[in-house]
């Protein structure tokens, strides 16, 4: 389990290298690889180019996806900034500030059907995904699960529930112990005591955002062994979380 890679293409390649990721194995990428780091398109490309990889849409895919079926109706002669509401409007604005723009400006430059196959695939993408190993189940989930009830089936909530709301990492979603609920969207050093850039696991809780683009890390959690690997980012994003 991989999440919030945000455009850092060496480190995800490197992780890959050093989990000796192989076409026998199964990735599951926990949202976000769009935005503020430099190459958003290239790591999409390369994870949509490998069929053992399951993508599990988050918040910055989820504007990206947005923003960009919006803009693309230049092609067909109108100008799109017209059609938006004044809330729209807001909300590209932020997303263009929160590391959208290099996203953005790196899709411009696709072909129309590269363009295309790229929304086809985020469209395509999982709200949520549901593992089981050990006896153990893994609930996984971009950032958490919004309006939330343990007796309330996953396939109950909207996908918006899965995508940006943040958990409180100090009370458990589920009572069961066997189950577990795996996050990014939230760089652990904000959730950690020690405000390191490690994965957390407390209180039924697996988060593994640690905060690559932020001069973290970019951490692979193994379900079957428990084992986490880690390769470190450079910092090249200021923009607050």
């Amino acid at each position: 389990l991989i999440s919030d890679i945000h455009g850092c293409y060496e480190e995800y390649r490197k992780l890959l290298d050093q989990i000796r990721f192989s076409d026998k194995d199964r990735l599951y990428i926990l949202g976000d690889a769009m935005d503020r780091g430099p190459y958003p398109i290239k790591v999409i490309q390369d994870i949509m180019a490998r069929p053992n990889i399951t993508y599990i849409i988050g918040n910055h895919d989820y504007e990206f996806f947005y923003f960009a079926k919006k803009l693309s109706a230049r092609s067909a002669g109108k100008d799109p900034m017209n059609d938006m509401s004044e809330e729209e409007l807001y909300a590209l604005a932020g997303w263009l500030q929160d590391g959208g723009s290099i996203t953005l400006r790196q899709f411009s430059e696709l072909s129309v059907k590269d363009g295309g196959t790229i929304l086809e695939y985020l469209a395509d993408a999982s709200a949520y995904e549901v593992l089981e190993e050990g006896g153990k189940e893994y609930i996984l989930v971009h950032a958490g699960i919004d309006n939330f009830r343990e007796d309330r089936e996953l396939e109950e909530y909207d996908f918006l529930d899965f995508i940006s709301s943040r958990p409180d990492y100090t009370r458990r979603y589920y009572q069961r112990e066997e189950v577990f609920v795996v996050t990014g969207h939230t760089p652990t050093p904000l959730i950690r005591e020690d405000e390191l850039p490690l994965v957390y696991q407390k209180n039924g809780h697996i988060a593994i955002d640690c905060g690559c683009v932020f001069g973290g890390r970019l951490a692979a959690y193994c379900i079957e062994s428990g084992k986490i690997t880690y390769v470190t980012g450079e910092n090249r994003e200021k923009t607050e979380v």
